[in-house]
């Protein structure tokens, strides 16, 4: 046997320890960031459970099965559908007030879902950026340790608006329901004629849902995409609370 081919085994473990330490060095470069306190990360994700829930049992209760064969109470299908709609619509709700309450007593980060600093020039260049990142025109996002300018922006006039007017219109009807008296109906019941009349609360109210829909398809495309191609991680932070940047 040569020389030279003696040495090439012993070569190719010297090229794979440099990408070892190429690996290393690499990795001792990524940076964590302490961003999302539990309780943000748990309403998030009881918050998801939520809506799905809401989603399904709401578009069930505009669109009710076939009816089941027999008597109405021997099988209670819609009851369990409606019972599953006001649980979630009270989870939903009580998980906001939660929400409301930490941005008050949690870090910065917790609050920025409350405000948009829309006087800022430098909020809307950013914002200008994160969208020229996400119809890939520009190479690279910026680096946010919380929430990107367009994130943020989505979050507070998109989720938080649509999600106080399904909560209002959601109590309004649900109240409609328990009848004159009842908690629901003083405290919403001022909903209704506002919006003009019971059927149209319930138009609006079915036509939220489907913009509930929409926001959740568009957040979770662009946490995932982020993810993969953006600077940082998104999806993972979610769960541990820790923000890493790739670079």
């Amino acid at each position: 046997m040569s020389k030279t081919a003696a040495q090439h085994p012993l070569d190719g473990d010297h090229s794979f320890a440099k990408l070892e330490e190429a690996d290393v060095a690499q990795a001792s470069s990524i940076k964590s960031v302490y961003v999302y306190e539990a309780p943000v990360r748990i309403w998030h994700w009881v918050n998801a459970l939520a809506i799905t829930v809401l989603a399904i049992s709401g578009y069930l209760i505009g669109s009710p099965l076939p009816t089941v064969a027999g008597e109405a109470s021997d099988h209670y299908v819609m009851g369990y559908i409606r019972f599953a709609h006001f649980a979630a619509g009270y989870v939903l709700a009580v998980g906001l007030l939660g929400r409301i309450y930490w941005a008050v007593v949690g870090n910065h980060h917790a609050r920025e879902l409350f405000w948009v600093p829309i006087f800022q020039k430098a909020y809307w260049a950013e914002l200008v950026g994160m969208l020229k990142w996400y119809a890939f025109i520009a190479p690279r996002p910026g680096r946010f340790v919380g929430h990107n300018p367009l994130a943020r922006f989505a979050m507070v006039f998109g989720f938080m608006v649509l999600a106080v007017f399904m909560i209002l219109t959601g109590f309004a009807l649900y109240g409609e329901g328990s009848q004159m008296g009842s908690w629901q109906e003083r405290m919403f019941g001022w909903v209704i004629p506002l919006m003009g009349q019971s059927q149209d609360v319930h138009t609006w109210h079915h036509m939220g849902l489907w913009g509930l829909v929409i926001f959740v398809i568009v957040h979770v495309y662009a946490a995932i995409r982020e993810d993969i191609m953006g600077r940082s991680s998104v999806v993972s932070t979610m769960i541990s609370g820790h923000r890493t940047f790739k670079d």
